[in-house]
């Protein structure tokens, strides 16, 4: 018993990082985006929500993929923030809520911040995210 949480944890971030992943074959074969191969994954408190540093280079447009376990019941939303911590781009949800696509072509090169939080309407509670980046 006493490797359950692991487990569950595991699991957790296994289902988040499927879904990621799930969203950005889509975006390969329809938006002609190219994926790195690496997810990351990590907690998603459900009171304060994450904040990820990325490098974006100007002159690519990205997609951004973000997931929690679909299964779930959480809903979660996010942007990409400028140097300025203003939104930027554009965000396309998935309709049961559990991910989404952040589309943004930055004007200059640097580093953005993706800020992702649990929606109010859906289960509240700490889980695991996955967000996988691509480019074109």
């Amino acid at each position: 018993m006493v490797s359950w949480p692991t487990t569950a944890k595991a699991d957790e971030s296994a289902d988040a990082e499927a879904a990621a992943q799930a969203l950005a074959r889509d975006q390969e074969r329809l938006g002609g985006f190219s994926f790195r191969a690496e997810v990351w994954t990590g907690s998603l408190p459900s009171e304060v929500g994450k904040a990820v540093k990325m490098q974006l280079f100007k002159g690519h447009e990205y997609c951004i993929g973000v997931a929690v376990p679909r299964k779930s019941g959480i809903r979660v939303t996010g942007a990409v923030l400028d140097f300025q911590g203003q939104p930027v781009g554009e965000i396309q949800p998935v309709l049961d809520g559990w991910g989404f696509l952040l589309f943004f072509k930055p004007k200059k090169t640097g580093v953005y911040v993706v800020v992702i939080r649990q929606e109010e309407e859906g289960r509240k509670k700490d889980t695991t995210c996955a967000l996988v980046t691509g480019y074109k």
